[in-house]
């Protein structure tokens, strides 16, 4: 089998891997504020893909969160792709994105079940900020019916041991 020629989106990815520390504030259904911590260790899978496995604290709540975020660049479709998979919800969630101009943010666009009521789907946006080589943000949005966008969740990932 031929090697799987590589692309700069693919080369974009390895900024990731790494250990990282998030600090999280999720604006909770009740209208109040949690803050939370938690952990990442982001690694390579070949040359096409990375994984990042995140354990800290669900917000609003002092359950163990625990989650794995899969990100690689499919040529043919000319967009990133991925999954997320976190012990707070039953389904796997599907990405597909774009990178900025700029090549500092990500914008995955997927389908999730509601904010308010799980037995509806909505869209989503899941948001990746490079900052600097030691510092990214992340941000998670929820499109409202009139098409704005109402961002619930901003996180910032410090590198550790840069």
């Amino acid at each position: 089998m031929d090697r799987v020629p590589t692309h700069p989106q693919h080369t974009w990815l390895k900024q990731l891997i790494g250990d990282w520390t998030c600090n999280a504030r999720c604006a909770m259904p009740d209208g109040s504020t949690s803050i939370t911590t938690a952990q990442e260790t982001v690694r390579q899978i070949g040359d096409l893909f990375i994984v990042a496995e995140l354990t800290g604290e669900t917000p609003g709540s002092d359950q163990p969160l625990s989650s794995m975020l899969t990100l690689g660049f499919d040529p043919d479709k000319d967009k990133f792709v991925g999954t997320w998979i976190g012990s707070p919800m039953p389904q796997l969630i599907a990405y597909e994105g774009t990178l900025s101009e700029d090549n500092k943010t990500l914008t995955l666009d997927c389908q999730a079940p509601g904010y308010d009521d799980p037995s509806e789907t909505k869209n989503y946006q899941d948001v990746l900020v490079i900052k600097s080589p030691d510092e990214r943000e992340f941000h998670s949005q929820l499109q409202n019916d009139d098409g704005s966008w109402n961002r619930f969740m901003t996180c910032t990932y410090t590198r550790v041991n840069s």
